[in-house]
């Protein structure tokens, strides 16, 4: 529950509070302008680093390797994606450290964390096929 007012109310909140105040700053165009530009280059980086990561991962199992980290940077890359696509300058900001392969590292940290205590709790069944 706590996740849904986090994500639907909290963080729109923060993005309209950034908004007005940056506004009053620079103006509205300018900060159009940045939104479209962070936009632009969020996709173009999401889109290198999503490759990349396959292509990692696909390497990874060719030397029949579990490709664990090389998924967790895959998962932070696709919710970075969906910060990036939300206009706002807080989620553009979340987005760019989840996307940036020297600002991920906190995040799949906690990432590994919280499924390894789920994995232990048993609320998390993991099935070789």
């Amino acid at each position: 529950m706590i996740w849904l007012i986090l994500t639907f109310v909290l963080i729109p909140a923060i993005e309209i509070g950034i908004f007005i105040w940056t506004g009053s700053r620079i103006g509205a165009l300018p900060v159009v302008l940045i939104i479209v530009l962070t936009g632009i280059v969020g996709i173009a980086l999401v889109k290198q680093q999503g490759i990349e990561t396959w292509r990692k991962v696909q390497e990874s199992m060719a030397r029949s390797e579990p490709p664990g980290e090389h998924i967790l940077n895959g998962i932070c890359v696709l919710i970075g994606g969906v910060f990036l696509l939300a206009p706002g300058f807080f989620t553009d900001f979340l987005g760019f450290l989840l996307v940036l392969p020297w600002t991920r590292k906190p995040f799949k940290y906690f990432m590994y964390k919280q499924m390894r205590n789920k994995l232990k709790k048993g609320t998390v069944v993991y099935r070789k096929w």
